[in-house]
């Protein structure tokens, strides 16, 4: 290969390299916007929440007054009566007027529990909108600077990995100009030698004896030159060595921010969100149902929208709304330089000893970040568990707010024990977000400890493969010497002849021919797991699951396992109904082959069944 089609060559790995890093850094300033944009849409909400009830306050205090207007009204017409007298001596009226005292003393009651309703409005529900809106933007806050860390982090394995790949085509592109130079000078001593066979009596001493010394010239020549190769190759084999680690480790962290550590920082955003706001809206249900049982039917309707309140569900939409940001990208793939075949870590005899060494320290040192981190986990898991007890108090409900007395105080009196009053309030505000900063500090330190342990347990498995197989090395007789063999992977539930054949968005005949399965497993599993947890549920393949859970389902199939093997019924149905739709739209030649079509449609149109 010339020169100048290397590099061009090489000009063209960096700049898919660096395309893929762009868009992933693009992603990245996605996400934030994505995030930022749903705490405005938020904070919005709570802003629009806090008018309406502020209006709808205003409405019952001014409903409150006309009652009691109307109330004082007739009341004062009937203090004059005889029928009033009579009720102040014995308290004994006939059932009509009886009745009617009734209904003015139930209309000064509805008054007053207008009134009480309006001051829940004001002094209660309001201020609670207006804490969700300030603990909502704190939240993103310090989201925002764990995901910057995060992102900084990603950046910094992605530049690691761009040096280690320049290095190894560096180191590449001098072993074999190394190896070039010496098939240059073996050329030459060949050339050399062949001269000095001729006849030797047309040669005169002198020309023999120049002969002689220019042939000793070109072996120490080639002697240089072989050792020259040798040292160049061995560190174009330990550049490639690393560059495989690396991209391993480098796909190992991508793949876990995406599946992992972006779902935790959109809790993080989510923390205490969806409890309190089921709380303050607990707390309007509470007043109206005190208020008016008869508007059960019109309140369900509401109650049942709060029961729905779950983090869960809505981060789910949430990523759904923005598939492009928060889909996983491709792994990156192994850039092989002018021709190298070799596309593994190397476990031949002149690094064999030190990735022994480095592979026994990676077991060493993972086996004590483990166990750190897995205290923080812990930590960060119980510190997690009483925020949620904090945030999911039920302290909603204003009962006792419209229990009536025959007294005569103020309305304000009667609410004096209401949420924003209570002397407790602001200690537990404190402890709460006391509790939240040691929280995000936490987690903040176990998501740092799991990507080192994501990054250092891929090297060690990795290098634990390739040691563990290296012995093969010496049977496969097809592979040049210096080149060692592919390691073969084994897998539980996935054929020997599976391995070339794609699963997703392949050809299914020509996966079913190489994997020698007569149904694909995927298939099998999927449908009995329905037939047996998903006949009676409602919104089969009709209803999306789980984004996070289809895609571990999805992976667990790529590798060959059956995640849906056991008899438990611990997977989302319609996260099970998900993937094998998945499958099928995926095929490159669908199930009903499109040559088949028009068919199909023109049989669906025939009148009768026996002719279909």
């Amino acid at each position: 290969m010339s020169t100048p089609s290397r590099f061009k060559k090489d000009k063209e790995i960096i700049a898919e390299y660096e395309s893929q890093v762009k868009e992933i850094r693009a992603q990245l300033v996605e996400q934030q916007k994505c995030l930022e944009q749903q705490t405005e849409m938020r904070v919005q909400l709570l802003q629009d929440l806090q008018d309406f009830f502020r209006k709808k306050a205003e409405i019952e205090t001014e409903y409150s007054r006309n009652l009691e207007k109307l109330a004082e009204r007739f009341m004062a017409k009937t203090r004059s009566t005889k029928d009033h007298q009579q009720y102040k001596k014995d308290q004994n009226l006939l059932s009509p007027v009886n009745c009617w005292y009734l209904l003015l003393n139930q209309v000064r009651r509805e008054s007053k529990d207008h009134a009480t309703l309006s001051d829940i409005y004001l002094n209660n529900v309001i201020m609670r909108f207006m804490q969700i809106s300030e603990d909502s933007t704190r939240m993103f806050k310090k989201s925002k600077e764990i995901a910057f860390q995060l992102h900084e982090d990603l950046m910094k394995v992605l530049n690691e990995l761009y040096t280690v790949m320049k290095t190894y085509h560096m180191y590449h592109a001098e072993s074999i100009s190394a190896e070039s130079k010496l098939k240059e000078a073996e050329r030459q001593e060949e050339k050399q030698i062949g001269r000095s066979g001729d006849p030797v009596f047309n040669i005169r001493l002198e020309e023999r004896h120049q002969r002689r010394s220019s042939v000793k010239k070109i072996e120490k020549m080639k002697e240089k030159r072989q050792a020259k190769y040798s040292e160049n190759k061995l560190k174009s084999i330990k550049a490639r060595n690393e560059y495989l680690l690396t991209l391993e480790a480098t796909n190992a962290s991508v793949f876990k921010y995406y599946i992992h550590d972006l779902s935790d920082l959109i809790d993080c955003c989510d923390l205490g969100y969806h409890a309190s706001l089921n709380r303050a809206l607990r707390t309007y249900l509470s007043a109206e149902y005190n208020l008016e049982t008869s508007r059960h039917e019109g309140l369900d309707i509401i109650e049942n929208a709060v029961d729905n309140l779950e983090p869960r569900s809505d981060k789910q939409r949430f990523m759904e709304m923005y598939p492009t940001a928060f889909c996983p990208p491709m792994k990156f793939e192994f850039q092989s330089h002018m021709g190298d075949e070799v596309c593994q870590v190397s476990a031949q005899q002149p690094v064999q000893a030190e990735l022994m060494l480095r592979y026994q320290q990676l077991q060493s040192r993972l086996a004590t970040l483990k166990i750190e981190n897995e205290e923080v986990k812990k930590t960060s898991e119980a510190t997690l568990q009483t925020i949620q007890d904090m945030v999911t108090i039920e302290d909603y409900d204003v009962s006792e707010c419209f229990q009536h007395s025959r007294s005569t105080e103020s309305v304000k009196s009667t609410v004096s024990e209401t949420y924003l009053s209570k002397p407790s309030i602001a200690k537990r505000r404190a402890n709460q977000q006391e509790t939240e900063q040691f929280y995000f500090m936490k987690l903040r330190e176990y998501l740092e400890g799991s990507n080192l342990i994501t990054k250092l347990q891929a090297k060690h498995d990795l290098l634990q493969r390739t040691l563990g197989e290296g012995h093969r090395a010496e049977y496969m007789t097809t592979r040049p010497p210096n080149v060692p063999p592919k390691p073969q992977k084994h897998r539980k539930s996935r054929p020997r002849s599976q391995y070339n054949a794609k699963l997703f968005n392949g050809d299914l005949e020509t996966f079913v021919k190489d994997s020698g399965q007569v149904i694909p497993l995927i298939v099998e599993s999927c449908v009995r797991f329905i037939n047996l947890y998903g006949l009676q549920h409602q919104g089969i393949f009709r209803v999306s699951g789980s984004q996070v859970e289809v895609n571990d389902i999805k992976n667990s199939f790529e590798r060959g396992e059956n995640p849906l093997a056991d008899d438990q019924s611990n997977h989302d149905i319609n996260s099970v109904a998900g993937v094998l739709k998945l499958y099928f739209r995926g095929l490159e030649n669908p199930l009903f082959p499109k040559e088949r079509f028009h068919d199909l449609i023109s049989c669906i149109k025939l009148p009768h069944m026996h002719l279909k």
